[in-house]
């Protein structure tokens, strides 16, 4: 099984039609059966065709780039987080190339205010693998110092609506530096999860933003904030980043990371 995970920053990119179709042919070549996208944007006054999505939004776009190279066995779940910019409604969505058995989506923030650009909710689906139903998240979370809506609340709030689940993985934007120390992603070890990336024996530096980019507007440094986590000791093949400039051309201002798993 392939995963991808992937903060889009959609509409906020330079020669973003562009940027994709390189999203959408690479979907096609490396055919990943779970795909989590963050910052999947739509305008707020865009014209609705269903489920909460409006005409435009970021994810409706990728599976109509998808169709015209002949990819059409993608179906998905988006749901909105908050408004940001004034303008779009910024939300997550998953992608299955297999049939989605339930969805969720829930606020793990304080906030449930829309209006408010803190507010964070994470989108979820259900699989079927044999005779077991897998979940997996598509997570955008907040940071480890913010006292009005605190890194350690979000984490808690997730790990109880999930841990009842069964099996699952959390695909995202964690935003917490994975090589710091006693904060966000020790946080989330702490909780008994397994990050994919030490348990894959193939793995490259694993950083998926280099430089300074919003939300991270001090930092001088490459940083590992994007990643996947199980709560079992799934066998994982592979870690590697992808639109890193290296592997695959440069499509948001995070880079992606594309796991392969065994189950």
């Amino acid at each position: 099984m392939k995963l991808l995970t992937l903060n889009c920053h959609s509409w906020q990119e330079e020669d973003q039609l562009n940027k994709i179709k390189i999203l959408a042919n690479t979907i096609k070549e490396r055919d990943y059966d779970i795909i989590a996208l963050q910052e999947v944007s739509q305008l707020v006054k865009g014209n609705n065709i269903g489920l909460k999505v409006n005409e435009g939004n970021f994810v409706s776009v990728l599976l109509d780039e998808l169709q015209k190279i002949g990819v059409t066995n993608y179906v998905y779940h988006w749901d909105c987080s908050h408004i940001g910019y004034d303008k779009y409604e910024e939300g997550l969505a998953v992608l299955s190339k297999h049939k989605i058995v339930n969805k969720t989506s829930f606020y793990i923030s304080h906030s449930n205010d829309i209006e408010y650009w803190k507010t964070r909710k994470i989108v979820g689906i259900s699989i079927n693998n044999g005779n077991e139903e897998i979940s997996f998240y598509s997570c955008h979370l907040g940071w480890w110092n913010d006292e009005e809506e605190p890194y350690s609340n979000q984490v808690d709030t997730l790990i109880k609506e999930v841990e009842t689940k069964g099996r699952y993985f959390l695909m995202g934007d964690f935003n917490n530096d994975a090589n710091k120390r006693e904060e966000g992603y020790d946080y989330i070890l702490n909780k008994g999860l397994f990050d994919l990336y030490h348990l894959a024996p193939i793995k490259d530096d694993g950083y998926t933003v280099d430089g300074n980019i919003a939300g991270w507007e001090q930092n001088v440094q490459a940083i590992r904030i994007d990643c996947i986590f199980s709560n079992f000791p799934v066998e994982t093949v592979s870690s590697q980043v992808i639109f890193n400039g290296k592997n695959k051309p440069i499509i948001s201002d995070h880079y992606g990371v594309e796991v392969e798993i065994k189950l």
